[in-house]
């Protein structure tokens, strides 16, 4: 348990991806703050789990993310109840499709608040505890939107482009410090929120099942395989690790080829 002594915060982790990389974290001993919406027993059930696993403490904080005196108060209370963060996942995301002079500027404001500004929010609320202690880890889950574009989506890709960018500028700050950051880059992944999406796609265009996935979902992706939650989560935890602590301000695909094309 390589990560027993650490603390690590996961925002958007109540399912899905975050919830797969705070299951990772615990794995290998770290404590846990989740973060997130969803069902009050559902989330409960998950942070005991991340409790026993750890066996170091979890714990749940339901801070909203567009708001920044929510983020600090989340990672004070993390100082104080579960130790100071060692290690902070950026994974709370939010999504819009619409094109560009149909786009809602209140949705375009929220999506930036929540995938980019949230990140610069948390980095600079942990970073002062991870300078002290000469020991860090900074991860954000980007998106190959982080290094392509789609039409429609100008907000996402305009935020995640911008994570990217925040990632470099604040590796090089805390390159001497014993921090790495770094951000992930998914295409596709198979979590409930795409697999809800099917159902309605196919009565919308007439499709089967496998015409959805494959010529819709998977259009992007050369091995029209999607990326699994536990495959996100095993980069993180490497990110994470002694071997990894060269790698900063890297932008990691995991897009089953997506962005190779």
């Amino acid at each position: 348990m390589f990560l027993k002594g650490k603390t690590a915060i996961v925002t958007g982790s109540t399912s899905g991806i975050g919830l797969a990389i705070a299951q990772a974290l615990a794995a290998e001993g770290a404590a846990v703050m989740i973060n997130g919406f969803g069902d009050a027993d559902a989330i409960e059930k998950e942070r005991a789990a991340l409790a026993e696993r750890s066996g170091a403490g979890a714990l749940y904080d339901g801070a909203d993310m567009s708001k920044p005196d929510q983020i600090y108060a989340m990672v004070e209370r993390c100082a104080a109840e579960l130790g100071a963060p060692d290690i902070v996942v950026n994974n709370a995301g939010i999504q819009h499709v619409a094109k560009i002079e149909e786009f809602p500027v209140e949705k375009w404001d929220a999506i930036l608040a929540i995938n980019l500004s949230s990140a610069w929010h948390m980095m600079r609320a942990a970073v002062p505890h991870m300078k002290a202690k000469g020991w860090g880890r900074i991860i954000s889950t980007a998106s190959a939107h982080s290094l392509v574009a789609s039409p429609n989506k100008s907000a996402y890709v305009a935020a995640k482009h911008g994570l990217a960018g925040l990632t470099k500028t604040i590796a090089l700050e805390t390159a001497t410090h014993g921090v790495t950051v770094n951000c992930i880059s998914p295409g596709y992944v198979w979590t409930p929120l795409v697999e809800n999406q099917i159902p309605d796609t196919m009565a919308s265009r007439g499709l089967t099942r496998e015409q959805v996935m494959n010529d819709v979902l998977l259009a992007a992706q050369p091995t029209k395989q999607f990326v699994l939650p536990d495959q996100v989560a095993s980069l993180a935890l490497y990110l994470c690790g002694d071997a990894a602590a060269g790698i900063t301000g890297a932008n990691l695909s995991v897009d089953g080829g997506w962005t190779a094309q």
